[in-house]
């Protein structure tokens, strides 16, 4: 025990001797540091003086203040920034569910502005902006070189008045213009229908109002079937779902999940991060979930989807979503501004960060272009069938019953085709329940089972 004792009392005087002689340079090493940032500043303010007392044109000392503040957040990644008062009201108010604007979230790519996802029923979903579009010019004045928050300014206007985007598309020989007319962005986070026995939610954006909403929305829609007995599965359509609250992408996968993880957070320090887990209860009572992403799926998107993806809980049809895998913190500072800054990478059940990668589909279903059917396809469309050849036989061996089941039957097929055309992604997934359903409520319910 003297012998334990003495070598550790030993172990700490060495460990003592070594600091004393390791710490002279490495306070050395910090003082040069420091003196060098303070050196930095100097230059800054000695550069921001000359600009105030001999630039052409007299300048506004809290726009140059801001806009130095802003260069520097930008410089570290694309959604990092320096809100005004007026934008930090804004985004606040966006959260909420209601905005003016174009209805489109962008990002920053080489330059120019990249669209994340138009809102649905907004003036840009309206116009048609897709997501992937690049725009080059606004109202003919080119956004190459401006900070994101500066391109956005120029798109901001009165509600009513036009402006005009000149887009760059994948597949387009040549950029075009687009006349957009500004309206007050006001968001459903959640819309919500049945298609045949399948519930289809359709999830906009993740605002304060998107998991109360789509809860209400799921119960009313499989009363509207009779029960969940009549339900033969759920579509959560998260395209060109621009992302929103992280709190919100926790509450909507917790929904369908019993127990696990849903999404990780690590920042730069260990004590930075964070583990969100799943209570007991699933909304959707074990039924099979689909979940559809494309490349405007962003952000809370990218977690609901690769939580349930992970735990097995839903097929993910679609094509590779956006890649935005990092969580941004919004800080209050004085005067009523903010910064947004970003503060950790999140990372999915598996323990995949999805960053710059995106969520890659189970299924990979892209949605072809729309089209006009031509004359000679509609020509041989209308074929002709046994009952229209002179002197056939008549079918009278079916009952009245059994005649309405089929014409129902006929009716509900032409209706699903008639999807295919309208949405072709979507139609995919609810044959994909279509065929799980008729497989038998056990295979449904082992699925459910590998999942939690």
């Amino acid at each position: 025990m003297r012998k334990f004792f003495l070598a550790t009392v030993t172990g700490a005087m060495l460990g003592a001797v070594a600091t004393t002689q390791v710490a002279g340079p490495l306070i050395a090493q910090e003082a040069e540091k420091k003196a060098s940032i303070y050196e930095q500043l100097d230059l800054f303010g000695d550069i921001f003086e000359r600009i105030r007392s001999q630039y052409v044109e007299e300048v506004d000392a809290e726009e140059l203040i801001e806009a130095a503040i802003n260069g520097m957040l930008t410089s570290l990644d694309p959604h990092s920034s320096y809100l005004s008062p007026d934008d930090a009201e804004a985004m606040r108010v966006q959260t909420r569910g209601e905005f003016g604007g174009l209805g489109i979230e962008v990002t920053q790519e080489e330059g120019f502005v990249k669209v994340v996802s138009p809102i649905d029923g907004t003036p840009a979903d309206d116009a048609g902006i897709e997501a992937g579009d690049f725009i080059t010019h606004v109202d003919g004045e080119s956004v190459l070189g401006l900070l994101l928050d500066e391109a956005v300014e120029l798109m901001r206007g009165p509600v009513g008045s036009e402006i005009v985007i000149t887009v760059v598309r994948e597949g387009e020989a040549e950029p075009f213009d687009v006349s957009i007319i500004r309206d007050t962005i006001k968001l459903t986070a959640v819309r919500s229908r049945v298609e045949g026995d399948t519930v289809v939610l359709r999830l906009t954006t993740f605002s304060d109002q998107t998991f109360p909403s789509m809860r209400d929305q799921l119960a009313e829609r499989v009363e509207e079937l009779g029960g969940m007995d009549n339900v033969n599965g759920f579509v959560l359509d998260l395209r060109n779902n621009p992302g929103g609250l992280l709190t919100q992408a926790v509450r909507v996968s917790d929904a369908f999940l019993d127990s696990g993880e849903i999404v990780s957070t690590r920042g730069r320090e260990p004590q930075d991060g964070d583990r969100f887990n799943a209570q007991a209860g699933d909304l959707a009572e074990g039924k099979p979930i689909v979940v559809l992403i494309n490349g405007g799926s962003a952000s809370a998107s990218e977690i609901v989807a690769g939580a349930l993806q992970d735990h097995r809980r839903a097929i993910v049809v679609g094509t590779k979503s956006f890649g935005k895998g990092s969580v941004q913190t919004v800080m209050p500072l004085r005067g009523e501004g903010a910064m947004r800054l970003t503060t950790a990478r999140y990372y999915t059940p598996s323990g995949r960060s999805i960053q710059a990668l995106g969520v890659s589909p189970d299924i990979v279903v892209a949605q072809p272009p729309r089209r006009e059917e031509t004359e000679e396809e509609e020509t041989t469309r209308s074929n002709r069938f046994e009952a229209d050849l002179r002197g056939s036989l008549s079918n009278n061996q079916l009952s009245e019953d059994q005649r309405r089941q089929i014409e129902e039957e006929r009716a509900a097929a032409e209706k699903a085709a008639e999807l295919r055309v309208e949405d072709y992604q979507l139609a995919y997934a609810i044959d994909i329940l279509k065929g799980l359903s008729a497989l038998g409520p056990e295979y449904a319910a082992a699925l459910a089972r590998q999942g939690n």
